[in-house]
């Protein structure tokens, strides 16, 4: 079962988001701005969800995505909104507080 919801949600069980964060991957966070305002990772970017369509042309296609949200819904549409555009390396890391826990760990 766990594996079906991270295909559907592109969680990427493999990923060392660790790794990829000290190699240079963008790390965009499409929450609300007041939910960033609260609580945000380092050199994060906040792109709400409902402005992602618009701000294509801001992210980067040559280097990798980190997407977060709350708890991975909101990130998991962003995943695919970016791949339908023609991003390749894009993965969906689930909820800040989790994102949290694998940088802090590392």
């Amino acid at each position: 079962m766990l594996s079906f919801l991270r295909k559907i949600f592109g969680l990427k069980q493999n990923a060392d988001y660790a790794k990829l964060i000290r190699q240079g991957a963008q790390l965009i966070d499409v929450r609300t701005p007041p939910q960033y305002e609260m609580d945000h990772l380092p050199g994060s970017r906040n792109i709400p969800l409902n402005k992602l369509p618009l701000q294509l042309s801001d992210i980067r296609k040559d280097k990798p995505i980190i997407l977060f949200c709350a708890s991975g819904m909101r990130s998991a549409q962003a995943r695919r909104i970016l791949i339908s555009n023609g991003f390749k390396e894009v993965y969906n890391a689930g909820g800040i507080r989790e994102l949290h826990k694998v940088i802090n760990s590392s």
